[in-house]
């Protein structure tokens, strides 16, 4: 079977790593990428045209949309007329309304329409959602994430909400598989720009799992981590080294006698999982791939970018108006 023509809209820091990754991917072959300014120098095996239509014109069968966000909805829906499957980068759009033009393109035509939300293929994180459904800590009650680190210069049109936070919105909702019930946020500009670049969220999910997520682009220490405390302990993972940690609860009796009246828990093993590591984006673009070809489905579809897409719409709102705000599930 001849090898799926793919095309990429879009070099910039997140086109190169795809460019890479699917140059090296089987079953695939990189045709063409559409950038109108290209690099006088790069990696050789395909050639670059100036816009998403001489893509198309290239002969495609799959496409990586690798643009600003506000460019998406033109880029999608032009690929999706042209019948190319499509994998567009998070977010997928700047609002809900959007985000459904997008998905309904796709649907209508027949087409893969899928998301780049990337922490979903982090090893660490899907150890995670494997030994949260094996009930591994119980009930959950609190989900907590931080990600923070220097802010990207590539990120011009969109602020640290849509940018980054739709990364803990995402993952979130899919390793505890409940949807967001209210959020209250304070939001801060600190840079000068016209979007936010600092967010500290609370809010709470489908049966009572408490959430908070603090996002920024002001901190010269980068961090990705995700902290999962139950009833039984706390699963700590780790994105930037794909590590994941249980922390469970003591069973040992505290004989210290003023700690031992405290009615809580105590600190029991520490166990650091050993598990398979691949690159989270090669995952992401094999389950693309794999879609295209009509084997197993393990991409983000365009309607779960939406609802995550309308919680970070809810999370700006939250800021601006003070109260808590119920995010609308997109219709």
């Amino acid at each position: 079977m001849a090898d799926l023509r793919a095309g990429l809209v879009g070099y910039g820091q997140m086109g190169r790593n795809h460019a890479r990754v699917l140059q090296q991917m089987a079953g695939v072959e990189l045709v063409a990428i559409a950038e109108p300014d290209p690099p006088t120098v790069h990696a050789p095996g395909f050639a670059f045209v100036p816009d998403v239509d001489a893509l198309i014109a290239a002969g495609i069968d799959l496409a990586v949309v690798s643009v600003p966000t506000a460019a998406h909805e033109e880029v999608a829906l032009k690929l999706a007329s042209a019948g190319v499957h499509t994998l567009i980068e998070k977010p997928i759009a700047p609002d809900v309304p959007t985000s459904l033009r997008i998905a309904e393109a796709f649907d209508s035509a027949g087409l893969v329409g899928c998301v780049g939300h990337i922490e979903r293929y982090n090893p660490a994180l899907q150890e995670l959602k494997k030994r949260l459904k094996q009930g591994e800590i119980g009930t959950v009650y609190q989900v907590a994430t931080r990600r923070q680190g220097p802010f990207p210069s590539r990120i011009a049109d969109v602020g640290v909400v849509l940018d980054l936070a739709t990364h803990d919105i995402d993952l979130t909702s899919w390793v505890t598989k409940r949807a967001y019930v209210n959020l209250s946020a304070r939001t801060a500009n600190r840079s000068g720009r016209e979007h936010e670049d600092l967010v500290a969220a609370v809010g709470t999910l489908e049966d009572g799992i408490v959430v908070n997520h603090l996002v920024n682009w002001l901190s010269p220490l980068k961090e990705r981590v995700t902290v999962v405390t139950g009833e039984r302990g706390t699963l700590v993972a780790d994105t930037i080294t794909a590590d994941l940690t249980f922390f469970a609860n003591g069973v040992e009796p505290v004989r210290w006698d003023s700690i031992a009246r405290f009615q809580g828990v105590v600190q029991g093993d520490v166990t650091r999982y050993a598990f398979e590591k691949r690159e989270p984006l090669l995952v992401e673009l094999e389950a693309f791939r794999d879609a295209v070809l009509g084997e197993d489905v393990r991409t983000v579809s365009i309607a779960d970018a939406a609802r995550t897409v309308a919680v970070a719409t809810a999370m700006v709102a939250a800021s601006a108006s003070e109260e808590t705000q119920t995010p609308r599930e997109p219709d």
